[in-house]
């Protein structure tokens, strides 16, 4: 029997991280910052394209996580974006002043 106990242990290598993956995640950070709605939209998009392209590279590739970070945070920031135009558009639908706006 070989004895291997002063043999270190090699970790198998680390996968690389989609690309695309990474850049969702950026411009979800930028939609909630810099581009609100820019960086929102990209992040959904690049999000989608990253978890396909993880999808088909059967297991060459990792970054599932950051692209679905991107996701939620590009969904999130158009979805509270879309709620508060509904309010404000609702508000003024019912002649409700908005203390903010001038008239």
């Amino acid at each position: 029997m070989a004895d291997f106990s002063n043999q270190a242990y090699q970790p198998p290598p680390a996968k690389p991280n989609s690309n695309l993956a990474l850049a969702s995640l950026i411009l979800g950070i930028l939609g909630w910052t810099i581009l609100p709605t820019l960086g929102s939209i990209g992040a959904i998009i690049t999000g989608h394209m990253a978890k396909s392209e993880i999808k088909n590279s059967m297991g060459a590739l990792a970054g599932d996580g950051m692209a679905t970070a991107g996701l939620v945070l590009g969904y999130a920031n158009i979805a509270i974006a879309l709620c508060i135009c509904l309010a404000v558009f609702g508000m003024l639908a019912l002649g409700i002043t908005i203390p903010f706006i001038n008239r």
